[in-house]
């Protein structure tokens, strides 16, 4: 479960839409499995998807709508 940041303030970066975060925050976190995961740069308390989840709040990851 996410903590921080909140998932409320998570859902204002996609404008509002839950599905939108989760569909955002997977394809992030399972690209940082693949990236990290190939060069030994994911320690084991880390959790991508908790990684995904502050990238999306600091604006490193951002949502277009199509």
């Amino acid at each position: 479960m996410i903590h921080e940041p909140p998932i409320d303030k998570l859902v204002e970066e996609v404008e509002g839409c839950r599905y939108a975060l989760c569909c955002l925050a997977s394809k992030r976190a399972r690209q940082i499995i693949d990236a990290d995961l190939a060069e030994g740069n994911l320690e084991p308390g880390d959790k991508p998807i908790s990684i995904a989840a502050k990238e999306i709040y600091e604006g490193k990851v951002t949502f277009t709508k199509d």
